[in-house]
């Protein structure tokens, strides 16, 4: 049970409510976010809501039998969007694109990737300064400071940062540089990082896990939600199965079912969908006929010489192309949805 609280709702009504839903059987807990005040209740006895629904305070009321509830469309039927400001937006029957590099490696770099995107009216840069890799002797990013050089960049060209944070300790200090925190596929069930990102206001895309599966992708969305933070968005990235031809595989499926089961933004990653560079532009244009709210992608002037994750890097040209036949393809989607 989800109940929506009105902003004038009083402490003697919120608390006469609580006490009420515990007498029918469940227990409560309170959501305060950005946008709302919520009571979750958990709870497995039926009763007729309109005995509570009318209780003074209460803005709404939604029967939620999803283990996910905040994330659930069930009682949000409006799609999420996400204003990032100065008219950046992921929202749905939109298409947004982010671009850049895996790997923030120095200031001529993201001059470069800056001065592409603006190019082809990309609004939103990816880029990680701290990165996890998988061995501990390959390049792990700027840090702290290259995110500041980055950020003072970005903002005199009007680009969003979409980067990835690794801990707990490192929500604060990026705070001010940042307009997307990243959790990544190996973070995607770190529980503690999830719960602190819910106290921050700024958006929070989450990607899906490398053995995830739709449902956990959505509850650690869940935890983010219920710690106060709305601003989210899902991204698929493909999962590791038992395929050794790609990288991962790029779940397409998951994109319908997501935009079905929640009201969030899905976008989907197919430079580490697939791991190779020649079919990323394909897996891409696939997203967005799966219905995906957005594409990211990894570019670099050299993809041959990037630190990081070059082999499955677009350089510009093909970057240039790319942006191009998204748009273009979303369009034709746009038609399709009329039929």
């Amino acid at each position: 049970m989800i109940v929506q609280l009105k902003e004038d709702i009083s402490e003697i009504q919120k608390d006469s409510l609580i006490q009420e839903i515990n007498q029918i059987g469940y227990k409560i807990t309170e959501v305060k976010t950005q946008l709302g005040d919520y009571l979750v209740g958990i709870g497995k006895k039926e009763f007729d809501i309109r005995q509570i629904g009318q209780k003074e305070g209460i803005q709404d009321i939604h029967i939620v039998s999803d283990e996910y509830k905040l994330v659930s469309k069930k009682w949000k039927a409006k799609p999420t969007s996400i204003d990032l400001g100065d008219g950046v937006y992921i929202k749905d029957g939109d298409m947004a694109i982010m671009a850049g590099p895996c790997s923030i490696e120095s200031e001529e770099q993201i001059i470069k990737v800056i001065n592409h995107l603006q190019e082809n009216g990309i609004k939103m840069m990816r880029g990680g300064v701290f990165k996890p890799r998988s061995s501990p002797y390959a390049f792990r990013g700027l840090g702290i400071d290259g995110l500041k050089l980055w950020y003072d960049l970005a903002q005199e060209a009007g680009i969003k940062i979409v980067t990835e944070v690794m801990q707990v300790s490192q929500i604060e200090e990026m705070y001010p540089y940042v307009d997307i925190y990243q959790v990544g596929a190996r973070n995607t069930q770190n529980f503690n990082l999830l719960d602190e990102l819910g106290k921050v206001d700024k958006t929070v895309m989450i990607k899906r896990g490398i053995s995830g599966t739709i449902e956990e992708l959505l509850q650690s969305a869940e935890y983010v939600f219920s710690g106060g933070n709305e601003k989210l968005i899902l991204c698929e990235r493909g999962i590791r199965t038992y395929e050794k031809a790609s990288r991962n595989t790029l779940d397409l499926n998951a994109v319908p079912i997501l935009k079905a089961k929640s009201h969030l933004p899905v976008v989907v990653d197919p430079s580490h969908g697939i791991g190779i560079r020649e079919y990323v532009p394909q897996m891409a244009l696939a997203g967005v006929m799966a219905g995906a709210d957005g594409i990211i992608y990894e570019t670099h002037e050299i993809p041959e010489k990037a630190y990081s994750d070059g082999q499955q890097t677009l350089d510009f040209d093909q970057s240039a192309l790319l942006a191009d036949w998204i748009r273009k393809t979303f369009a034709m989607r746009k038609t399709f949805d009329l039929l």
